[in-house]
């Protein structure tokens, strides 16, 4: 089993950025694929980002350019780096593990873009 708990999130005025973090620990070796999604309301959770285990990394077209995605193996986190924020953004972000074994979610932190 994966355990993942999401960080860095909070209210940012538009244009603003923010830096999530996801802190993996247990079974890490397996993962083959990591990812944040997030959700709103009413709307299901869709994906934002991931990035494989060879590195290799893949955007919803609605934060290409503005979102990174990176992964630090020696502490075991991934991040998800927020720029030119806008309203629409905003949602409760889920960090994702996906290993051969099963799936892994994180507890979600609240992301708002608001002046």
């Amino acid at each position: 089993q994966v355990q993942l708990v999401e960080s860095g999130g909070g209210l940012v005025q538009p244009g603003g950025s923010l830096r999530l973090s996801c802190a993996a620990s247990g079974t890490i070796f397996g993962i083959n694929v990591m990812g944040w999604y997030r959700q709103t309301p009413g709307k299901e959770r869709e994906l934002v980002a991931a990035i494989f285990s060879g590195g290799m990394t893949n955007y919803a077209d609605s934060v290409q350019g503005r979102f990174t995605i990176s992964r630090d193996n020696a502490k075991n986190t991934m991040y998800l780096q927020m720029n030119s924020l806008r309203p629409e953004d905003t949602a409760v972000y889920y960090c994702n593990a996906a290993m051969t074994y099963g799936v892994s979610w994180g507890q979600g932190t609240q992301v708002t873009v608001s002046s």
